[in-house]
């Protein structure tokens, strides 16, 4: 059946509720500023937002990931900039260690006891819970009890290593401190375990970016020297352990010099490395700022063209509503009108 079908009033009441369906449209996109609750609404547009929708969903995966390691290098830098101040401290007083009195010697030992606890907390570094420097092992400390490091076994081991240097010299003794600090035996390493993983971060198809560092592995850079365990923070533990157990008693003894020597080279091989560490990473975060900054660049675009087929234009759909409900009052006084009208009035 056709609307002529149903006469005047028929018309007028056909016609008044699709003003009335259209009002209530208006009115639903004016209260969510959405042009319809579903893609099937969007009509042609919704190919559009179909495809773009996953694409603003990965993008705010990756800025959520870059937030998350912008803070884990931030505080990692942060603690390598401490670790690097003590170690340097240190090795300034090593240079001059052969001209002071014995009494200093003791305070020297004395502050480095403090030190190596100081450095051992500083490897248990977190970042929202996280340990910065435990690899992807991230909720377990690279260091279990760092204010008892002075009882750990690598400490000891090395304390018994530098009481002997009057009996096996200064060689000897050098060897057998880097022996145990480059150790990852249990009961003798410092640390709870043996080198992990590296933490990294994919960012789309390109390759894994490093956005971490290790507590008991150098990742970014090699360290050199003759008298290295191949890992900064090792030989910054091991230089830091052997002054804290000289005594005002060996300044006489003909090692001391030597083995002072060994631990001041070894320090400065680490602290260069250290460095370099720190200055990678602080590339990487450059080039994640880059990265996010793109990314935010991207998502922006992105989000623009959604709004363009989700979005209502609200000054105009506004405008819109005005209208319709204009004609929507119009279409009520006519069926009003009409339905006054007698058989009469159709003679």
């Amino acid at each position: 059946m056709n609307v002529s079908d149903y006469g005047t009033l028929g018309r007028a009441v056909y016609a008044s509720g699709a003003v009335k369906s259209q009002l209530d449209t208006l009115s639903a996109q004016i209260a969510s500023g959405h042009v319809a609750d579903s893609y099937a609404g969007l009509g042609a547009a919704a190919q559009t937002s179909l495809d773009l929708r996953p694409q603003l969903g990965h993008l705010a995966t990756e800025q959520s990931a870059i937030d998350a390691v912008t803070g884990q290098l931030g505080v990692s830098q942060s603690a390598l900039t401490q670790i690097t101040s003590i170690a340097s401290n240190f090795n300034a007083q090593l240079a001059t260690l052969n001209n002071v009195t014995p009494t200093q010697i003791d305070s020297l030992a004395t502050s480095a006891r403090s030190a190596i606890q100081q450095v051992a907390s500083l490897l248990d570094s977190t970042d929202g819970g996280s340990y910065v420097f435990a690899g992807t092992d991230t909720a377990n400390p690279p260091i279990p009890d760092p204010d008892n490091i002075t009882t750990s076994g690598f400490y000891t081991q090395i304390a018994a290593a530098v009481q002997g240097l009057s009996t096996n010299g200064a060689a000897a003794t050098a060897a057998q401190t880097l022996s145990i600090a480059s150790s990852d035996a249990g009961g003798t390493t410092p640390f709870s375990g043996p080198p992990g993983q590296v933490q990294t971060l994919q960012l789309g198809t390109s390759a894994p970016v490093q956005v971490g560092v290790l507590a008991n592995q150098n990742t970014l850079t090699v360290s050199g020297g003759t008298s290295t365990t191949g890992s900064y923070m090792r030989d910054i533990l091991r230089g830091l352990a052997t002054i804290a157990n000289l005594s005002s008693t060996q300044a006489n003894d003909p090692g001391f010099v030597g083995l002072v020597q060994d631990t001041q080279a070894s320090m400065s091989g680490a602290i260069t490395a250290i460095g370099s560490e720190s200055g990678a990473l602080g590339n990487i975060q450059s080039s994640l700022k880059d990265v996010q900054t793109q990314a935010g660049d991207a998502n922006t675009a992105l989000t623009a063209q959604v709004s363009s087929v989700e979005d209502v234009d609200m000054a105009k759909t506004i405008s819109s509503l005005s209208q319709v409900q204009t004609q929507l009052s119009a279409s009520y006084k006519l069926i009003s009108e009409v339905s006054k009208l007698s058989l009469v009035d159709y003679l």
